[in-house]
This record gives C-alpha cells, structure tokens and sequence, in this order.
C-alpha cells in the first residue's frame, strides 16, 4: 500500500463519517435506530455496486477503490464490508464460511459490546 493509497482511504473514510452523520441528523430516532439501518443498507448496495464497476478495471483503479470502497464505504459504514466478504464467500459456495461470519460476527460483536459496556461500568 502506498503513501497515496492511504490519503486516499483516509480522505474517504473522512467523507463517509460526514455522510453518516448527516444521514443521523436528517432520519428522526424511532424505536428501531433507522439512520444506522439505512447506512447499512445503503453502505451495502453502494460497496456491491462499486466491486463489479471498479475492481474489473484493474491496477489502476486501485486509487479509486481505496478512495470509495475502503475509505468511503468503511467510514460510512463497516457494515458494508461484512456484507461483502460473506457475500464473496456464498459466490464461492462456502455456505458453511458465509454463516459462519454471519454467526461470528453478530454473536462475537454483541459480546464485545457488553463486555466493554459491563467493563466500564
């Protein structure tokens, strides 16, 4: 990864926040947390859309993806790059590995979260 690289992954990532945080403040709090919902979805469909339009392009797309799908999409939302890598393993008909992630990640994650929370009690 070059110097370039990962201005680029920071200046995306950087915007992504900014969207996020408007997406918060536009979509009101309700029951379900429907801003951080609507992230994930979207953040979701744009990294599967950006992955068939830019990484065909090959070498020098490379700057664009760190800029969008690392940067963009990861500060956006992480979401998003869960989703893609489960969905990569399901293309590659690990149904067993694809679950498992789904499995791990939500069970491990939520944990996490409690143990942190629990923790700084």
């Amino acid at each position: 990864m070059t110097a370039l690289s990962l201005l680029l992954v920071a200046l995306g990532g950087a915007l992504g926040s900014v969207v996020r945080a408007i997406f918060g403040w536009w979509i009101p709090v309700g029951r379900l947390p429907w801003a951080t919902l609507a992230v994930n979805v979207a953040g979701s469909f744009l990294i599967g859309w950006l992955m068939v339009k830019v990484a065909p392009l090959g070498e020098r797309a490379l700057q664009g993806q760190s800029f969008a799908v690392v940067g963009f999409c990861g500060g956006f939302t992480t979401f998003s790059a869960f989703s893609w890598q489960t969905f990569e393993q399901i293309q590659k008909g690990n149904w067993l590995a694809a679950a498992a992630n789904v499995l791990l990640s939500v069970s491990l994650c939520l944990f996490a979260t409690w143990l942190g929370w629990r923790l700084a009690r």
